[in-house]
């Protein structure tokens, strides 16, 4: 192999996911995206994937919201709690690496998809549950949503104005740095379990991976009892200037992160005065004066428009951007450099364009294939890669493996 051998680096790892709706499914999506073979469980009892029928732009079986999720996957009906499509099910174990799932913490031993009621059929098998609370704690039998632990983890509450309610963030982050830490620990299990020929559960919990990002201010909390205040205009807890700035027709973001990016934004509001103020000298004096300094710089940006300051600003090399529009932000010339839009066709909604995983492995060649419509990959999956021929697959139709 040369320096120049590309292929998809996870094309050689196979992933039956028994997932839906938006933590489970982001999570595996960036798996997909680097070549893994996901092959999507959708309950026929259900009609699927949640996912599938969240509006807007949803039609049939299909919708925006789940071609986000699942490009590059596979699907497949299956009623894994029919004996019958149980047989399936571990016939497909049998052949993969990873049984991936977002159920209740409680769930995936009642239906037997954890380690230990699998090893049989899959010694090396990793499998890994995505759960609002995880399959331990007195919490681990209760459903959890993105906002409910936005509010359980202390974020609400650290997030807004000083003078306004607890906020939420504008996205659901938790759902998705959840499954970003699902994906981790998913590829963790199959480098321990191709090393060791032993497989593993992974019991990753959404609530707390909210509560890992609390960071700094949980240490500031655990060790010196300092608990961080919201801050007007999302303004850094500690650090400053670092926060939003309104300009005389926009907001901008200023960040000074260290102490020369300070003395240089002094400079570029033709101000050094303040560099040499003992007021604002060291990153402690400027937090002790916070609200002296503040006004002064406010009043500063309010005289010109966010395009000068931008411009003069980076000149000045002070880390700086503008508070984009979703609109704005998905134009803006870094993401279209990075080829951030991505493309595909769908019968449905015929070109689709999209968001691309960060997750960028250089020697990684990407594609991307639309989501499947629903069991649209009934027949590679279990005349391909499962070996079934028509008469095993009647009798399993007859056994209700692929229906209610």
């Amino acid at each position: 192999m040369g320096a120049n051998f590309v292929t998809r680096v996870l094309e050689d790892v196979r992933i039956v996911a028994l997932e839906q709706f938006g933590a489970g499914p982001y999570g595996s999506v960036h798996l997909a995206d680097l070549g893994a073979d996901v092959i999507k469980i959708e309950d026929p009892r259900s009609g699927g994937d949640i996912g599938r029928y969240v509006p807007p732009f949803q039609e049939g079986e299909d919708s925006l919201f789940f071609e986000t999720f699942n490009r590059n996957k596979r699907s497949l009906s299956l009623n894994v709690t029919n004996s019958a499509g149980r047989g399936v099910f571990e016939d497909l174990v049998r052949r993969s690496d990873v049984v991936f799932s977002n159920l209740r913490g409680d769930v995936p031993k009642k239906m037997g998809i954890t380690y230990e009621e699998l090893r049989h059929v899959n010694p090396a098998i990793v499998c890994c549950n995505l759960s609002g609370f995880g399959a331990t704690g007195p919490l681990s039998s209760e459903p959890g949503y993105d906002y409910i632990f936005q509010g359980m983890a202390g974020w609400m509450d650290l997030t807004g104005d000083p003078d306004g309610p607890p906020t939420k963030s504008g996205l659901s982050v938790v759902d998705f740095s959840g499954g970003l830490v699902a994906a981790i620990a998913v590829l963790a299990g199959v480098h321990a379990a191709r090393r060791d020929g032993i497989g593993t559960d992974c019991d990753v919990s959404l609530f707390d991976t909210a509560l890992s990002m609390l960071t700094y201010p949980a240490t500031w909390y655990l060790n010196g009892g300092l608990v961080p205040e919201r801050t007007r205009h999302s303004a850094h807890p500690s650090i400053v200037p670092f926060q939003a700035f309104l300009t005389n027709d926009h907001w901008i973001v200023v960040a000074c992160a260290k102490e020369k990016f300070w003395r240089r934004l002094c400079d570029a509001l033709r101000r050094p005065d303040l560099g040499d103020d003992e007021r604002f000298d060291s990153f402690a004096t400027r937090r002790a004066n916070r609200d002296v300094l503040i006004p002064i710089l406010d009043t500063a940006f309010l005289a010109k428009g966010s395009a000068y300051w931008l411009t003069r600003l980076k000149e000045f090399g002070v880390p700086c951007g503008p508070v984009n529009t979703l609109a704005e932000a998905l134009d803006e010339p870094q993401a279209l450099a990075r080829e951030m839009i991505v493309t595909t066709e769908h019968p449905r909604f015929g070109e689709v364009r999209q968001v691309a995983s960060p997750v960028n492995v250089v020697r990684d060649e990407r594609s991307y294939r639309r989501a499947p419509l629903l069991n649209e990959d009934a027949r590679d999956i279990l005349f391909g890669l499962l070996g079934y021929d028509d008469a095993a697959i009647q009798e399993l139709s007859v056994a209700g493996a692929f229906t209610e």
